[in-house]
């Protein structure tokens, strides 16, 4: 019982240490913090072993790091995007999707649909298709162009490139750990869950906004909204087979228009950042399996990398220049969109957890994040320096 307490204070020290070395390289915290998992746990020094306690702490991580990313959404620019930014999302859901599917595929062989083995090649996919737009947002802006046309576009489809990957991973997840039930049901469930988020958030969002302006910037606020988020998180799986997640994530979103949104998301970030997301992050690599790495399993990862990329790059840059953006344009929006990170991460743990993806494809995400995270800046500052921004039509009939 008492090793559970030795084991977080290794864990929390040893993300937090190696996520300030990361971010000093300027890589993303997260992949220092997934680093430690890998050092600390039986891949390298076998001090740590995931446990059901460890675990535990892990999914109130991962929960609370969706509740704070739909609180942190921008709904009205979200609303504004219009069809560009939808498009630009759906074609880049879409083709990493279809490329992910069949990269597994070609590798383990092509299976019957609706068979457990198409379902792993599907997931293979699905985990393709989340967005990290947060180092994007930082290169954007370090370069003036985060509040242009351009910018506000890739920021905006990738917040909707989200909301797709989730209703994705829900109706996958759900599939693939029935009992040959099929996607008809599943996607009956889907809609009957967003149909029910829907009537219980117009309800909890009018409640709430009664509710902050009698306490505004109160500890009230904070922890009503953290019940809610647990709440929409477990009717979410117990009544509807939908991920976790997905409910905080929509707890979020039906309280991103709130006044004291920001102050309740700093708050949860102040208890997730310090303990819960670090030990989400740390236990990744903890589960990271590489006893069994192969020539071909090493293959295969570098492989999923390229796809990975190529494939966000084509479906998001085809879908722009549709949009009619000019092909240098198109190319930055395909670039800037390419970027994974702790969404992919999540949608992996959520595969590994249902028995559809192996701990030894951890090593293929990972090697993912830290790729794009490194070239996404690189290249997108190379391209804004060789190619200027054309003025898209729109913006010509203003």
């Amino acid at each position: 019982m008492y090793s559970v307490f030795r084991n977080l204070a290794i864990i929390i020290l040893s993300a937090k240490f190696f996520g300030l070395v990361s971010r000093k390289f300027k890589a993303p915290q997260v992949v220092g913090e997934i680093i430690a998992g890998l050092i600390i746990g039986p891949c390298l020094l076998n001090l740590v072993h995931i446990s059901d306690t460890i675990s535990i702490f892990a999914e109130i991580g991962v929960v609370l790091l969706m509740f704070s990313t739909g609180l942190g959404t921008n709904l009205k620019e979200l609303i504004k995007a219009g069809p560009i930014a939808t498009l630009i999302a759906c074609v880049g859901v879409a083709v990493p999707l279809a490329g992910g599917t069949l990269l597994y595929s070609l590798f383990y062989g092509f299976s019957a649909l609706g068979s457990q083995e198409f379902y792993r090649a599907l997931f293979i996919g699905t985990i393709m298709t989340a967005t990290s737009v947060s180092i994007t947002v930082a290169t954007l802006q370090e370069l003036g162009h985060l509040k242009s046309f351009l910018g506000t576009t890739i920021v905006s489809a990738a917040v909707i490139d989200d909301v797709i990957g989730i209703v994705v991973l829900t109706c996958v997840l759900g599939a693939s750990s029935g009992t040959g039930t099929g996607l008809g049901k599943v996607l009956m469930n889907t809609v009957l869950f967003f149909a029910t988020a829907i009537g219980v958030g117009i309800i909890a969002h009018f409640a709430m906004k009664w509710l902050d302006k009698r306490n505004p910037h109160t500890q009230r606020i904070t922890i009503v909204s953290m019940a809610f988020c647990f709440a929409m998180a477990y009717i979410a799986e117990a009544y509807f087979g939908i991920a976790d997640i997905t409910g905080a994530y929509i707890a979020g979103i039906v309280l991103c228009t709130l006044e004291d949104a920001p102050y309740v998301e700093r708050r949860v970030d102040i208890s997730n950042y310090v303990l819960f997301a670090p030990i989400f992050f740390a236990s990744i690599g903890l589960k990271t399996d590489i006893s069994g790495l192969t020539p071909e399993i090493l293959l295969f990862s570098v492989c999923f990398v390229v796809v990975a990329l190529i494939t966000k790059i084509i479906g998001c840059g085809l879908a722009a220049k549709i949009c009619r953006f000019s092909w240098g344009d198109s190319l930055k929006v395909g670039v800037g969109m390419m970027t994974r990170g702790e969404v992919a991460l999540i949608v992996a743990q959520k595969g590994l957890d249902i028995g559809v993806v192996d701990s030894v494809y951890f090593t293929a995400v990972i090697l993912l994040i830290v790729v794009s995270s490194v070239a996404t800046p690189l290249v997108l500052k190379a391209l804004f320096t060789k190619m200027p921004v054309q003025p898209h039509p729109s913006q010509a009939k203003q």
